[in-house]
């Protein structure tokens, strides 16, 4: 019994810890953030306030905001419409238009965690269409994996295109791609049941998407994901001369899914990013500072609200289950 006791104990405070992590990394990446803006106001003679104050006073909030809000709602699109399609391949037949309401309102807990909005997204399906939730949860994981990978190639693509110019540390991009294609590779293998025929990893309700996904559908989800990168690299390209900060579009090709994927950590403020942000272009420290933290929170809190106009639908369907969905039609 006490040994019981102690195991539920240690699970608790590993509990507690996974739940601290996300905060702990945040205040570490402010605290970096913290010095190296601190120092290049000190550079150019002033305190910290008056030189953040006098960056975001340069900036011509009106283009900006016809830059983001566009930008913003193509991402939405796009984003709905990879959601509908895996959802249609490996789960049940749904039409775009349905899937809005769930992909917008979970942007509303993905403020915190982004993977705590594709969970969301996982219930709400379940309970409109019936579907068993582990299967719904491995088409949310199919997402994520081929995410991972659609942004590694941009990546890699970027920094080929911009060896000589970008920071030594993104020189290791290959490296990385070319140990995930290998193990993607012997993934798609292993699930066509080429090898190891009788593991029983492969059965788990988890991986249902990734039993039926054929190769091909990979490629796919990567393809529909390319416009909202596209248009990325073109709007903060164009955001950051707003900022004083005079890049290219191949830079920001380079940089983007770097940074990108530094948004993906879990933690408030989306600080991995901002940090990253500020160590690809140290000699803007203070711009690189105001702009990561208004372009990544403006995208989150905008897709947020976004989430509020289908929250009403969302909510009715969810609670009320399949009836509730043919009200909302």
């Amino acid at each position: 019994m006490k040994r019981g006791q102690a195991d539920g104990g240690g699970g608790r405070h590993r509990a507690a810890w996974l739940r601290l992590l996300p905060w702990l990394v945040t205040a570490g990446c402010f605290w970096l953030l913290y010095g190296r803006v601190e120092a290049a106001a000190a550079r150019e003679g002033h305190a910290l306030v008056p030189y953040l104050l006098a960056i975001f006073e340069r900036v011509n909030w009106w283009r900006w905001l016809l830059l983001m809000v566009p930008y913003s709602l193509v991402f939405f699109a796009v984003d709905s419409l990879v959601v509908w399609r895996v959802v249609n391949w490996f789960n049940a037949p749904v039409r775009y238009v349905d899937v809005l309401p769930v992909r917008a309102s979970a942007y509303i807990l993905s403020i915190l965690n982004e993977q705590i909005g594709k969970g969301a997204m996982a219930v709400y399906l379940h309970r409109r269409e019936n579907v068993p939730g582990w299967q719904v949860g491995s088409s949310m994981l199919f997402i994520m994996f081929c995410e991972y990978y659609y942004l590694l190639v941009f990546a890699t693509l970027g920094v080929a295109l911009r060896w000589e110019k970008l920071p030594e540390v993104f020189h290791a991009v290959p490296a990385v791609a070319a140990g995930s294609a290998l193990f993607f590779a012997i993934w798609v293998r292993y699930f066509r049941g080429d090898f190891r025929p009788g593991s029983g990893f492969r059965d788990r309700p988890l991986l249902h998407a990734f039993r039926r996904a054929a190769p091909w559908q990979y490629g796919v989800v990567m393809l529909l994901r390319a416009p909202a990168l596209l248009v990325a690299v073109v709007v903060y390209t164009l955001s950051l001369h707003l900022f004083g900060v005079d890049v290219g579009y191949g830079e920001i090709f380079g940089y983007l899914p770097v940074v990108f994927f530094g948004a993906a950590v879990p933690g408030p403020m989306r600080a991995v990013a901002i940090t990253l942000w500020v160590t690809l272009l140290p000699e803007h420290a203070g711009e690189m500072a105001a702009f990561g933290l208004v372009m990544h929170n403006f995208f989150v809190f905008f897709n947020a609200a976004i989430g509020l106009v289908f929250l009403r639908r969302a909510q009715r369907e969810l609670l009320g289950g399949t009836a509730g969905a043919e009200a909302g039609r």
